[in-house]
């Protein structure tokens, strides 16, 4: 059976390079209320591995005996955490949620017993109740504490998260045993902290997740080969460590077509690995690079069409000749870019890509879209 997930929100077989981030959270949740780790928020651009990394924080509070609250910033955020999972933890975690009494007394022959049952913990409104209600709770049975982990934090959850943040700072200043964890584009929670949020959600602990170093990415493919029963040999690992740029998604990718290359065999070799990378260099396309797209303005795109002609870094000189516009108009859509981490900085009036293949796929669309035309900003 092949090993690799390259589905978003789905944890790989082996999570590397993000070790020192879980540590430091499991020390977070030893050292108690006022730990900077239990007010987190991670970013990255899409396919880094943010819902992954959820993922983890989770376990790694699960296997500490923590309650888990798992959510995404939809619409309903507040009434689901307040009328769904916070009951149902209550429910599981006090023995005397169930209550019963004797409503009538049986004789042989004579009057039958009745005996109603009620519900202690029926869901009512309240958050912060319900939140304060479970963490004494849990305190009482000398146990651990909830967290809540919130994915796509973006505005247009605002209200709910500003209710969201101000709940989770009020059980901070009462020393609850309560940690978050939210996930967003870098772009999204930039522009969530702008607003008029809590202090608490500005104050978070900021994990920016980037691209994975080369030994961890060679441990992520070939460890998983082996305990699936093939291995690699070490010209093809270094072809499918080269093919991923280390980004996240793309150790998937790479990994579940050089396994399906050709599967019949034990060994993986050049070949494959070669096959394997060229495949997911096609699909990265399709499966991140358009999304990330579809969020810039037709001249964001078009600024990146213009980079496309370059194999390399491109000269924001040439690109104000490409565009037909002056430098301070190119100075502008650059400082985009590069907020965005669409783009990098790669020295004295150069950039450069972020994402791995995405000139590629640019050089393949840009031509018969319109990107390179318009003037939306």
């Amino acid at each position: 059976m092949n090993p690799f997930t390259p589905t978003f929100g789905t944890s790989p077989p082996l999570l590397v390079g993000r070790d020192r981030d879980l540590d430091e959270f499991r020390d977070g949740l030893y050292g108690g209320p006022g730990s900077p780790e239990r007010a987190t928020l991670v970013t990255g651009l899409r396919g880094t591995g943010k819902t992954v990394m959820l993922n983890a924080y989770e376990d790694a509070a699960a296997s500490e005996g923590w309650l888990v609250i798992s959510e995404t910033a939809t619409r309903g955020l507040i009434d689901r955490i307040t009328h769904e999972h916070l009951p149902r933890l209550l429910i599981e975690a006090d023995p005397r949620a169930t209550e019963s009494h004797l409503t009538a007394v049986s004789f042989p022959g004579g009057l039958g017993v009745e005996r109603e049952v009620t519900e202690r913990h029926t869901p009512r409104p309240g958050l912060r109740s319900r939140l304060t209600e479970l963490t004494e709770l849990l305190a009482e049975r000398g146990g651990s504490g909830v967290l809540l982990t919130v994915d796509e934090v973006h505005r247009q959850g605002l209200d709910d998260l500003r209710i969201l943040g101000a709940t989770i700072q009020h059980a901070f200043r009462e020393r609850r045993e309560v940690a978050f964890v939210g996930a967003g584009l870098p772009s999204a929670v930039d522009d969530l902290l702008s607003d008029d949020v809590s202090t608490f959600l500005r104050r978070a602990d900021r994990r920016h997740l980037r691209t994975v170093g080369r030994d961890d990415v060679a441990q992520a493919l070939a460890v998983p080969i082996r305990d699936a029963g093939r291995d690699i040999t070490p010209d093809a690992l270094q072809i499918a460590v080269n093919g991923t740029g280390g980004y996240p998604f793309l150790i998937q990718l790479v990994g579940l077509h050089i396994w399906r290359a050709d599967p019949g065999q034990g060994l993986i070799d050049v070949d494959q690995a070669q096959h394997g990378v060229d495949h997911a260099r096609r699909r990265i396309g399709q499966l991140v690079h358009a999304s990330a797209l579809a969020d810039l303005s037709t001249v964001d795109r078009s600024f990146l069409a213009a980079m496309a002609h370059d194999d390399g870094p491109s000269r924001t000189s040439d690109l104000a000749t490409r565009l037909n516009v002056d430098r301070t108009y190119v100075g502008q859509y650059r400082r985009r870019l590069i907020a965005a981490e669409v783009i990098e900085p790669r020295g004295y009036g150069l950039v450069d890509f972020t994402l791995p293949g995405l000139r590629d796929y640019l050089r393949e669309h840009a031509a018969s879209s319109h990107w390179a035309s318009g003037d939306e900003t």
